[in-house]
């Protein structure tokens, strides 16, 4: 997925608690959701790096070679501009583009019928 097309701030701004917790209903389950997302984009982003970045790796280093390198320079200012994981993970929240469920609240309806 391409997170520089996604239009999120690059900073962290206020937010309403309640907006946050109006979807879930507790505070704390939407902070967990909203991480739980955060972590997966991370990795998702970390793997897309390595991928580009193997590329670039020598079992020999240069010092020449390293400081030359425009490409591996470019990819990284690239990833260094993308908004935080979790600015992406909290505006997919709010925009509802994440699919969550909690097991357990679930369980408890199902006993009470």
């Amino acid at each position: 997925m391409d997170y520089k097309k996604i239009k999120t701030e690059t900073t962290t701004i206020t937010r309403d608690i309640d907006e946050i917790s109006g979807k879930t209903g507790n505070i704390y389950e939407s902070v967990v959701v909203i991480a739980k997302r955060s972590n997966q984009i991370g990795v998702e982003i970390k793997e897309e790096l390595d991928a580009k970045l193997e590329e670039f790796a020598t079992n020999t280093d240069n010092l020449e070679e390293i400081f030359e390198n425009r490409e591996q320079i470019e990819i990284a200012r690239y990833y260094e501009q993308l908004p935080k994981p979790t600015l992406i993970a909290l505006h997919e929240f709010l925009q509802d583009q994440i699919y969550f469920r909690n097991p357990t609240a679930e369980e408890i309806e199902d006993e009470s019928l």
